[in-house]
């Protein structure tokens, strides 16, 4: 029986876990249960698949989740989000993971489809996340349930107080964890542990970290997804821009001090976009492990 996320929280201080993405190629698919066979010897928690911009993986995120619980016997989060779905639709494909044993889902509102600026719901659909938690929450417990989290405060959200508002709303309506973006400053992670805090939120909120290995792609995905990159990661790493190599180490020394820094802090595990690949993440969690 696969376990529910709530249940391993329930019986670990410290968890970590890894995220993947549905390839787009033959052979990445083919590849990644190769990864995930890595992941799953060094003893990781549980691995989550994401959903693609406008749901455009949706079915090949069912598929992937169901072949790794399968293959490995490890508790898969299923990324779902509203984009793209009528009510009756969500319904369908909850009682199909239902079906499927799936029981973890990450609860998002997600991006607008490629191509389309602003984001708006379907005909008969949600516009907010809260309430995707409400509908999976009527299907009793056999789901456990994470919702997203934003140290820098949502790029939509007028403010940091207003976001955090927005969290506690996901959180009554049946949130049990929180996953957050990625985020170079630790000193943000911090900060929104306190101000999520002041308005009730008390479960765990695992920071997400992502290894630098290439500058110029950071420059470029951080301008997608809205998080800062600090002047001392700049510092770093624009030397850097044209040496994949010496970036590599860097990016790994970097995620190592970070991560060390978070942990001794309090946060209660880590969660490592992977980009499905086994290095740079397992050396970063060797490291920090040992």
């Amino acid at each position: 029986m696969i376990k529910k996320i709530s249940d391993i929280l329930k019986e670990k201080e410290r968890t970590y876990s890894i995220e993947f993405f549905p390839p787009k190629t033959e052979k990445g698919r083919a590849k990644l249960p190769e990864v995930a066979k890595v992941f799953t010897e060094m003893g990781i928690d549980w691995f989550s698949v994401t959903y693609g911009a406008g749901g455009s993986t949706r079915e090949a995120t069912m598929e992937i989740v169901e072949e790794l619980q399968k293959k490995f016997d490890v508790p898969v989060m299923h990324h779902f989000t509203c984009v793209g779905h009528s009510q009756e639709e969500l319904k369908k494909i909850l009682g199909k993971m239902k079906e499927k044993n799936i029981c973890n889902v990450l609860a998002l509102r997600g991006d607008a489809p490629e191509g389309e600026e602003f984001w708006t719901p379907s005909p008969d659909g949600f516009e907010y996340s809260y309430q995707l938690v409400e509908l999976i929450k009527s299907f009793g417990d056999f789901f456990s349930i994470g919702v997203a989290g934003f140290p820098e405060g949502h790029i939509h959200c007028p403010d940091k107080e207003t976001d955090s508002k927005h969290l506690k709303i996901k959180m009554d309506a049946g949130g049990e964890f929180i996953m957050t973006q990625l985020f170079f400053d630790n000193k943000d992670y911090f900060e929104y542990l306190e101000r999520t805090k002041k308005v009730g939120v008390n479960a765990r909120i695992f920071p997400g970290m992502l290894t630098i290995t290439n500058y110029k792609t950071l420059l470029r995905f951080c301008a997608t997804c809205g998080a800062t990159i600090p002047e001392k990661v700049h510092d770093i790493f624009k030397p850097l821009a044209d040496n994949l190599e010496a970036t590599y180490k860097a990016g790994v020394d970097f995620a190592v001090d970070q991560c060390r820094e978070l942990l001794k802090g309090g946060a209660p595990g880590l969660h490592f976009y992977s980009l499905n690949k086994v290095e740079p993440t397992r050396e970063v969690i060797n490291r920090v492990r040992g």
